[in-house]
């Protein structure tokens, strides 16, 4: 998909990580892995949300962080997408007995928020998003492969 090491960019407001959301949509295909992390309210649900509506046409509105089922999958006319919030999830060892690993074939687009959960688990080849708070409404957003920032 991408070729980059990491690429930065700045959000001022709730719309801009929408765009950008909308944005990388339309760069990412079936089969990739995308691990979004950040501290809590950095805008990684928000960045779904928007990506997930482009990719499905459901109002943003309408999709839920699966923060109590860990999973939430939707249906695009290509490929379907899996939605992981794992900020409840204890260890890798449960990611696995649940079943999840399965979706990491490359017939999903994978969407991951708190990826360190399952560190170990995390193909080299997924792209990492990492969003970080620079004030009370900007974000930093850097976008590279899995492993380009260290895990928090």
């Amino acid at each position: 998909m991408l070729g980059v090491t990491c690429q930065e960019f700045l959000s001022s407001s709730t719309e801009e990580t929408q765009a950008f959301g909308s944005h990388l949509a339309s760069q990412l295909i079936q089969g990739d892995i995308l691990c979004l992390q950040g501290d809590l309210g950095a805008g990684k649900t928000t960045l779904c949300k928007s990506l997930i509506s482009s990719l499905t046409g459901l109002p943003k509105e309408s999709i839920q962080s699966p923060t109590f089922t860990y999973l939430q999958v939707y249906e695009t006319p290509f490929f379907s997408i899996c939605h992981f919030d794992l900020y409840r999830l204890n260890s890798s060892e449960d990611f696995i007995n649940l079943g999840f690993l399965d979706y990491f074939d490359k017939s999903y687009l994978c969407l991951i928020e708190w990826p360190c959960k399952i560190v170990d688990l995390i193909p080299k080849n997924a792209l990492q998003l990492t969003l970080s708070h620079i004030t009370q409404t900007q974000r930093k957003l850097c976008l590279g492969r899995w492993g380009d920032a260290p895990c928090f």
